[in-house]
């Protein structure tokens, strides 16, 4: 069996105020190639499809138009995430039939999707975990006692731990039946721990804490691969020969300049009898190149950097003076600069933060700043200025 694992597309999101909606359709385009040309058993989506509860209009069409070519194709086992509306992205997921398995509910989490093989036989099992919200999933995961149902504690490790018992206990069951070992698949949209995070998750710390343990996904001969989504950097994570086969898949697009150095991509998996057997990680189309230049500003305007004049920068200039009219210069010679930012290199040393009080002249407080933002005491005309603006809005006070 090949499955192609991907995560966090996050459609709706903006980088630094761009939409990236054409790119996203760049990469869906991608995603149905990629099916065509691997020939494809399945594509499993662990969470975050969406990137707010609520997507744009032009989201959701995009959507809907790219599951409607990817299940024309291959089967598609899609779950929400924590940037998701689980009853939002789960609507209709009942009405669904064969080749797409919407799964939003925890109540089935422990129900496999079944992949045929060639022959009409199962060619793997499918578990898929939505996010598991522990103050939304304690009562769903309870479990039976003589005393009463027994609530797991709050925290992302112990909900997990919950479902997983109830995941195991299905696939045990399952094996004891199969004639011949059939290799399983877990979805699951978390944070192990030993991940690397970048700037663009959300947080989802509860009780202080916001990671899962790997050993939790565990034995390594149940569960052969763990399909996870979450952390935005395609990384393998887990105990190697201890844990099953662990990686995130990470977005397909970058989202912070946390991500520059990132490598996107989507891991494609083959499946044997005995488990995993290879991941290749298919690199993801890069609409336009992320970085960073720092430097003087004549240095930064000069041919040095013909290379990246077309890239997404986050351009910091570091003259010791704020130069004039600095995002025109800086957006005249780099068109796709997304922030720019002036850190003098010998800036002097500043006290600390003074609490600004009704006591203290305006004018001053005003020259403190403009002094403390460009980098040089402000002139004589910039101090009129602010003076002549702060009579204004007197007057006007006055006479209102």
């Amino acid at each position: 069996m090949r499955i192609l694992h991907t995560s966090d597309w996050h459609l709706g999101r903006t980088l630094h105020g761009v939409d990236l909606h054409d790119h996203h359709a760049a990469f869906l385009d991608h995603l149905v190639d990629l099916v065509d040309a691997a020939a494809v058993d399945a594509v499993v989506v662990a969470g975050d499809v969406y990137d707010r509860a609520v997507p744009p209009v032009a989201s959701v069409e995009l959507l809907s138009d790219a599951l409607a070519r990817l299940t024309a194709r291959t089967r598609v086992v899609l779950t929400p995430g924590n940037h998701d509306s689980a009853t939002r992205l789960g609507f209709g997921a009942g009405l669904f039939r064969d080749r797409l398995a919407v799964r939003a509910a925890v109540a089935g989490a422990a129900t496999p999707v079944n992949l045929p093989d060639a022959d009409g036989g199962t060619g793997a099992y499918v578990y898929a975990l939505p996010y598991l919200d522990p103050d939304l999933t304690r009562d769903a995961l309870a479990e039976p006692s003589e005393d009463g149902p027994r609530r797991p504690v709050r925290s992302h490790q112990a909900v997990t731990a919950a479902a997983l018992r109830r995941v195991h206990a299905d696939l045990a069951g399952r094996r004891r039946d199969d004639g011949a070992r059939v290799p399983a698949v877990l979805l699951a949209h978390t944070f192990v721990t030993g991940g690397a995070a970048s700037e663009s998750e959300r947080d989802i710390r509860v009780g202080g804490v916001d990671s899962v343990p790997s050993g939790v996904f565990g034995p390594a001969d149940a569960l052969d691969y763990v399909a996870l989504g979450h952390l935005h950097g395609p990384q393998r994570v887990g105990r190697e020969g201890t844990d099953p086969v662990m990686r995130y898949a990470g977005s397909p697009l970058a989202f912070s300049f946390s991500e520059a150095r990132h490598r996107k991509s989507t891991a494609l998996v083959e499946l044997g009898p005995a488990g995993v057997t290879s991941v290749e990680l298919v690199p993801a189309p890069v609409p336009r190149r992320l970085g960073d230049v720092t430097g003087p500003l004549a240095e930064l305007l000069g041919p040095a950097l013909d290379a990246v004049a077309q890239d997404w920068l986050r351009v910091t200039v570091t003259d010791d003076v704020r130069p004039l009219d600095l995002w025109a210069q800086v957006t005249r010679r780099f068109p796709h600069a997304l922030v720019v930012q002036h850190r003098p290199a010998n800036a002097p040393a500043r006290a600390g933060a003074r609490t600004v009080t009704a006591g203290q002249d305006p004018l001053a407080v005003a020259a403190d700043f403009l002094a403390a933002a460009g980098g040089r005491p402000a002139t004589a005309a910039e101090l009129a200025a602010v003076a002549a603006a702060y009579e204004t809005v007197l007057a006007t006070e006055r006479s209102a």
